[in-house]
């Protein structure tokens, strides 16, 4: 897959949605043929999810606001907010991956906050982050080229992959029910697509 300055990809069913520098978000299928096409005003930015009913929620951080787009292509704003790049696990948990704090941060519904990750000794600069149908938490540690992943109470179990895998700043990632991790890196127009969990 091939998309120009890609900042944030997210999985659903079979169907991504993938956003670049330029506030565009495009939709693709699982084998990389473009169905959908996006412009925001929002730049540099890309944050979104997508609920269960296929519409896709992104930010916009200028208006510091959240919009929802619809399966008829209507674009609404949902609710007003600050900076924050939020994802939802099974069990209802708010996980966030804040960048300027170095940690994962996870708050449960209510929004009572249960724990913090914060890397594995070194410096951790959390980007990306996901949830897959057990529960685990993914993120991407730019410093270290790595995916680290986390059981749902934020216990560090392994490590995806490293810079080994020749993935260099990992910035967006998402997974299918296939157990494959889709990778955007930073600085690269390449989506890359690895078996996790074998």
């Amino acid at each position: 897959m091939n998309v120009d300055k890609l900042l944030k990809v997210q999985c659903k069913s079979d169907r991504l949605w993938i956003s670049d520098r330029d506030g565009e978000f495009i939709q693709t299928d699982l084998q990389g043929n473009k169905l959908k096409k996006i412009k925001t005003r929002g730049e540099d930015e890309g944050y979104h999810t997508v609920t269960q009913d296929g519409d896709l929620i992104f930010t916009d951080k200028n208006r510091k606001a959240i919009y929802k787009k619809v399966q008829d292509n209507k674009i609404t704003e949902f609710f007003n907010t600050g900076d924050w790049e939020p994802y939802k696990n099974i069990n209802g948990d708010i996980c966030t991956s804040d960048f300027n704090k170095e940690a994962v941060v996870v708050v449960n519904k209510s929004g009572q906050h249960r724990f913090s990750y914060i890397g594995q000794g070194s410096v951790f600069c959390p980007y990306g982050i996901c949830t897959d149908v057990l529960g685990h938490i993914l993120v991407c540690d730019e410093i270290s080229n790595s995916v680290h992943l986390l059981d749902q109470n934020g216990q560090f179990l392994s490590f995806v992959f490293t810079e080994k895998q020749l993935v260099k700043y990992p910035r967006s990632l998402c997974v299918d029910n296939e157990k494959n991790i889709y990778v955007g890196q930073r600085y690269s127009n390449t989506l890359t697509v690895y078996k996790y969990l074998q």
